[in-house]
């Protein structure tokens, strides 16, 4: 699966999500330097910001997007109907485990990356993003 490769941060202090445009390893050798867009980037007047590194999580974007056309990240929640498998909606995590990305229903309930990929398929169109671990952890509490 060829993808671009891009990231997002959440700023723990700040309580926001950050769009990443460059992660600069040019400086201290302990640490990376983390450059954010604080508005819409590339709109006039956007701000941008730089971090060490420090009170930052950054999530990678899978290369896949929802059905309605929203990009996935790692630490997304999504949501998804299948009357063949299940009878209810079902809420999990995305996450990289082993080699890809997966959905995590419960501590011990995993997807594979295959089939995430699948479920995002344009002939599929089962995946929505709802939310995110940062924003929205009570989406995932409601699913135990």
């Amino acid at each position: 699966m060829s993808r671009e490769i891009k990231f997002r941060a959440w700023d723990k202090d700040e309580k926001r999500m950050l769009e990443v445009y460059r992660i600069g390893f040019d400086g201290p050798i302990d640490g990376a330097q983390v450059y954010c867009y604080l508005d819409d980037r590339g709109a006039k007047g956007s701000k941008e910001c730089f971090y060490d590194g420090d009170g930052l999580t950054l999530e990678q974007f899978t290369g896949l997007k929802d059905r309605n056309g929203q990009e996935i990240y790692e630490g997304d929640i999504l949501a998804w109907h299948s009357n063949i498998y299940r009878k209810q909606d079902w809420i999990g995590l995305v996450k990289y485990r082993g080699a890809g990305f997966v959905v995590q229903e419960s501590s011990r309930s995993f997807s594979t990356p295959d089939w995430l990929e699948t479920a995002c398929n344009k002939d599929a169109n089962i995946i929505e993003v709802v939310g995110n671990i940062h924003e929205n952890p009570e989406l995932l509490e409601a699913n135990k």
